[in-house]
């Protein structure tokens, strides 16, 4: 069974895929997030684009004695902003509407890891193990 190949439908496609992506991007550039450990004592702020503009701590979060909570505290507030930014990434990213190329083109074979990723699992790095 032959299907037939516009490239031109294919460029096309490609070239609109790629301005939503970019589109989607633009749009949670500047988007703030605040992500926060300790019920607010520690707090990070980050935008879309991962501009970290702000860093606060409240006093009570800061004991002498006891460094380590504050250093688990600042990581998990960066854990949360990522987390959220992760999100709202996600949330932001347009459908990928192939309009039935998947089949044309065998699947796409390798090309959602030449595309970074997107929907699917990360690709194991060359001479990677860890998914054998």
């Amino acid at each position: 069974m032959t299907e037939s190949f516009d490239i031109n439908s294919l460029l096309s496609q490609a070239l609109d895929m790629q301005q939503r992506m970019a589109d989607a991007q633009a749009r949670t550039a500047e988007t703030e997030i605040i992500g926060r450990a300790g019920g607010g004592a520690v707090q990070i702020t980050v935008t879309g684009d991962m501009q970290f503009l702000d860093v606060t701590i409240s006093p009570t979060a800061v004991d002498p004695e006891d460094i380590s909570m504050l250093e688990d505290l600042v990581l998990a507030a960066l854990n949360d902003a990522f987390d959220q930014l992760e999100e709202l990434q996600r949330a932001a990213m347009p459908a990928l509407d192939l309009g039935g190329l998947g089949g044309a083109l065998g699947g796409l074979g390798g090309l959602g890891g030449a595309l970074g990723g997107l929907g699917g699992a990360p690709d194991a790095l060359p001479g990677d193990d860890a998914g054998r």
